[in-house]
């Protein structure tokens, strides 16, 4: 059986989290599922390729190999939103971005099944994440965890207009210290080709609210790229433009760099 998820450990105090790139399903569920479900149309594309910088600069990687339509790893396990007053897309999602289902009639999971998907593929991972972030922490006193995300521009069912380029969480600034979310967007700043927001309609996930607690010395951040940066076309079959993933990639990279000169105030 292919494993939850890959991993690398780095030699700096980042952890790279990667929960949505995966794109293998659980036994049987592809028959059960829609046409369009099948594709993973909310997949986060190509994430290794724009990170693939990481590993040579010491910063680890942790990818999950699933699909986030086998269970979604950036959700916690009592499936509470995480957007009051916008539409849940789910611990074990039903409906696409988009509103449609990826399910053919009466194949959805039942309650047994999610917590079983939990159990099998959400907790192998969050228990790397955290063994990880503790590593890190004892190691150097701090931990940085950089959870990595991209997404269509523009999705009417999830949110209005056209979204930034890039799209930093920091759950309204409580889930990293402020010295380090304020270095980031300085760098950002930088990055005149690209447009960013802080806390705009992605605050951070579940992995950035749960793991980012500055007081712990464990500092989160999120960011959501939105997928115009760098496809050729937002649609199936979603093909890469490499041009623009090679000057995002590179874009992505001092902002890295920027977490990994940071220290916080006490060290």
């Amino acid at each position: 059986m292919t494993t939850v998820f890959s991993f690398t450990p780095g030699t700096l105090p980042i952890l790279i989290t990667i929960p949505h790139a995966g794109d293998r399903l659980a036994p049987g569920m592809d028959e059960r599922m829609t046409p369009r479900g099948r594709k993973l149309p909310d997949t986060d594309w190509y994430m290794e390729h724009l990170y693939a910088f990481a590993l040579s600069k010491g910063i680890g990687i942790l990818r999950a190999n699933f699909s986030r339509y086998v269970v979604d790893l950036n959700r916690g396990r009592d499936d509470a939103a995480l957007y009051a007053g916008r539409p849940s897309t789910g611990l074990v999602p039903l409906l696409g971005f988009d509103g449609q289902p990826i399910y053919q009639d009466g194949q959805a999971p039942d309650a047994d099944e999610i917590a079983a998907r939990t159990e099998q593929y959400w907790q192998p991972y969050h228990d790397a994440v955290q063994a990880e972030l503790t590593r890190l922490r004892e190691q150097f006193g701090w931990a940085i965890l950089w959870d990595a995300h991209s997404i269509c521009s523009e999705i009417p069912r999830l949110f209005e207009g056209r979204l930034p380029d890039l799209n930093f969480g920091t759950n309204s600034g409580t889930s990293c210290a402020p010295s380090l979310a304020e270095a980031l967007l300085a760098r950002a700043e930088t990055l005149t080709a690209y447009t960013h927001v802080r806390d705009g309609r992605f605050k951070g996930g579940y992995t950035t609210r749960h793991y980012g607690q500055p007081a712990d010395n464990i500092h989160a951040i999120q960011l959501e790229i939105a997928q115009s940066t760098y496809l050729a076309s937002e649609q199936d079959p979603w093909p890469i433009d490499l041009q623009a993933a090679a000057s995002l990639s590179a874009a992505i990279e001092p902002l890295l760099a920027t977490a990994a000169d940071w220290r916080p105030e006490s060290s």
